[in-house]
């Protein structure tokens, strides 16, 4: 018996590769004999360099940059084989960094993963790849253009504050400092969302509640957005704010497509195809898969989706074992999922839910082992 398990973290719970191993237990347990196949994934957010370099090797390298409010904190990103940097914004930008009290998408701002792209560039970087997604910002990825060199100027000439919010007063835009070593790199963007920049599916309508944004903020955020909008394509020439995906991480990737160049895939597709999924699916009887919440709104590019059409493709049946199971969450039975489970026994505080994620993983993946070992299956 072959089983891969290719799940997703946890979020504020567990990491994918404790969240795989811990399923992988659970299986041995009622199959000490069975192949297992650990591949931790991700579909652009958080986890992404760790499940990248625990498949095929690299370098993780941290820098020190700007946090989300400016302070300093320590950002992992990959270095692989090639002269390719793997940058995952939510290191160095992400929600996870700002305490739930201080969370404010009208000040917080992308210049720490821009600090970023500029350390793989003194690296030597010829190819980036830009994770995004876990963001605590919504400020169009001005910041991460001004660590670059890009200047965002009110109409007396002077420099914008940081954050969103700041841009409903953006004037005009210096590109004369742009790193001119971007010229000569290829960037490639990551993302889990087909968003636009601004409107009802936009950064700020979409995403800015779960970043601390209130009703009245959303609306003033999303001004902002369609201001920096018009004056980027006024400068440009083009407007690119209603392409898909420019939405992502609170309108970063509007800002990689713009002055970046960038080109854009699925997060999970370009995971599952670092990490070389399709191969180690080859002679595998299961694929087990998971996230910490599985609903409708993982049809959207999620890693459980993603693993399970490649699964599908393969003709291999694919489980889920999640935090929770949210509404609509059948609709994946259509993407080649056979069976979704909630690893949580009974009612609980999330806190405790966390706290047991581990163990209570480890208990469901016996259970459906036990399941599979009495619908028939011998192990061979």
């Amino acid at each position: 018996m072959k089983v891969v398990i290719a799940p997703d973290s946890f979020k504020e719970s567990l990491g994918a590769a404790q969240v795989a191993a811990a399923i992988g237990r659970g299986w041995k347990a009622v199959f000490p004999q069975a192949e297992i196949v650990l591949r931790p994934m991700a579909d652009g957010g958080e986890g992404t360099v760790d499940a990248v370099l625990s498949a095929i090797g690299g370098e993780r390298r941290v820098t020190t940059v700007e946090g989300p409010l400016g302070k300093p904190v320590d950002a992992h990103w990959g270095w692989l084989p090639g002269g390719t940097a793997l940058i995952e914004m939510a290191a160095a930008s992400g929600l996870a960094l700002v305490a739930p009290e201080q969370r404010d998408p009208g000040r917080t701002s992308t210049y720490g993963t821009g600090q970023l792209i500029s350390a793989a560039l003194d690296a030597g970087a010829r190819h980036i790849i830009l994770a995004l997604g876990g963001s605590a910002t919504n400020d169009g990825g001005t910041g991460l253009l001004r660590a670059l060199g890009v200047r965002f100027l009110d109409a007396q000439g002077q420099t914008l504050a940081h954050g969103g919010a700041a841009l409903s007063g953006l004037h005009r835009i210096d590109r004369s400092g742009l790193d001119p070593r971007l010229a000569d790199v290829s960037v490639q963007v990551a993302a889990d969302v087909d968003n636009p920049l601004c409107g009802p599916y936009g950064a700020s309508a979409v995403f800015g509640p779960q970043k601390g944004a209130s009703a009245a903020q959303v609306e003033q955020l999303d001004d902002a957005l369609r201001q920096l909008a018009v004056v980027v394509a006024t400068d440009l020439g083009k407007d690119f704010s209603q392409e898909p995906g420019v939405g992502a991480a609170g309108g970063l990737g509007f800002a990689a497509r713009a002055f970046l160049n960038a080109c854009f895939r699925p997060g999970v597709e370009l995971v599952t195809e670092l990490t070389g999924l399709a191969q180690s699916m080859a002679g595998a009887n299961l694929v087990i898969t998971g996230e910490g919440r599985f609903d409708a709104q993982s049809l959207h590019g999620k890693t459980p989706v993603g693993v399970a059409k490649l699964a599908q493709s393969h003709g291999i049946p694919v489980v889920v074992l999640a935090g929770s199971l949210g509404e609509g969450y059948q609709q994946m039975y259509q993407a080649g999922v056979v069976a979704a489970f909630s690893v949580v026994p009974g009612p609980m505080t999330l806190e405790q839910a966390c706290a047991d994620a581990e163990y209570e993983l480890q208990a469901r993946a016996s259970d459906i082992a036990r399941l599979w070992k009495i619908a028939g299956y011998q192990p061979v």
